[in-house]
């Protein structure tokens, strides 16, 4: 209980710490709220109507897809929804459709520009169109969601494993250590980005394979960090008590030695993700990230380099990339700082 109450008033005066650090602090709230609009991105961005009552009737496109013939038209297929048939049918007394407030998704393209794509900020288009046509603001929304999604993914996972091996060889220790040390000094040595090549070339490009093969190197620079605190820990007076008193390996890694060592993992974490955010655009801008049409910041900075001047390419990307990465810092600074054991 006194154990309980004593980690319970250090971790307030942690808390205490970082709301004192202004500007960690509300880059901390800044980029939750805006995460968490991002993940109703499909009801800040999208093609389709939020509801529409037609005839005494209500109908959900979000939620559900119907034929053009529930609207009076004559084809089975999913409803066109910038058709002005369907604007026409909306007009009629009694018919109505709620569009989000930018009705556009991030793959849909406008057919009907009065210029050539890409095409400037307009009324329509608040951060204009890319070179297919497709709005930019669209897919700023959804490709900044994409990008702190992924970079959330493969921080956890990277995070995990760096954990996990760095704890077994700090806890371990001797020829465990030395073996485990020498792989890594092995695997860190290889070429990254030629595996990358070598299998986008192989597989087709997804999420999922660029999630797995960052995560193969994405867990090195941490399991350092975790193996020394784990090192000085494992020779601790109670660490010594409880394995006289029989408690298991895995119990004393996990349960006593990892909590004291968790320091340099938090503080590490928004660095690691804005790193890893910053990776994927980076492969998306090469060519070597996620297929297309995927939102994507990478694929907009590589429009706007070949499209010089369309500067409202490269300008929208840059304005959330790096306010993204700088909010991330300023976090992992503040984090940094709440965790230092020199300040009371």
């Amino acid at each position: 209980m006194a154990g309980t109450t004593a980690r319970l008033s250090l971790n307030q005066r942690r808390w205490s710490r970082f709301k004192a650090n202004k500007r960690g602090y509300y880059s901390l709230i800044i980029f939750s709220v805006l995460f968490g609009l991002c993940l109703f991105a499909e009801v800040l961005s999208n093609d389709k109507p939020l509801v529409v009552h037609y005839q005494g009737g209500w109908y959900f496109p979000l939620l559900q897809s119907y034929p053009e013939t529930t609207f009076g038209g004559e084809f089975l297929t999913e409803t066109d929804y910038r058709d002005p048939f369907f604007r026409k049918r909306m007009r009629e007394a009694g018919n109505w459709a709620l569009f989000p407030p930018n009705p556009h998704s991030y793959d849909s393209i406008n057919l009907d520009l009065t210029q050539t794509a890409p095409a400037p900020p307009s009324r329509q288009h608040l951060l204009g169109t890319d070179d297919r046509g497709r709005d930019v603001l669209a897919r700023l929304i959804y490709g900044f969601r994409l990008s702190v999604l992924f970079g959330l993914a493969l921080t956890v996972i990277g995070t995990t494993i760096g954990i996990i091996i760095g704890a077994i060889q700090g806890y371990l220790g001797g020829r465990t250590d030395l073996f485990m040390q020498r792989f890594i000094e092995v695997w860190s040595a290889m070429p990254e980005l030629y595996l990358l090549i070598i299998f986008a070339a192989i597989f087709s490009p997804s999420a999922a394979l660029l999630l797995i093969l960052l995560s193969l190197f994405g867990w090195m620079g941490l399991s350092d960090y975790v193996r020394a605190e784990f090192l000085k820990g494992r020779n601790m007076d109670y660490v010594r008590a409880a394995k006289a008193l029989g408690v298991s390996n895995t119990k004393i890694m996990f349960r006593h030695l990892l909590p004291n060592g968790m320091t340099p993992v938090i503080t590490f974490l928004p660095f690691r993700m804005s790193g890893a955010i910053l990776a994927l655009t980076s492969l998306d801008f090469l060519g070597l990230g996620l297929p297309p049409p995927s939102p994507s910041l990478g694929e907009l900075l590589a429009q706007g380099k070949a499209n010089i001047v369309a500067w409202w390419l490269s300008l929208g990307t840059f304005v959330v990339l790096v306010g993204t990465l700088t909010l991330m810092i300023f976090i992992g600074e503040a984090l940094r700082a709440a965790f230092d054991p020199r300040k009371t």
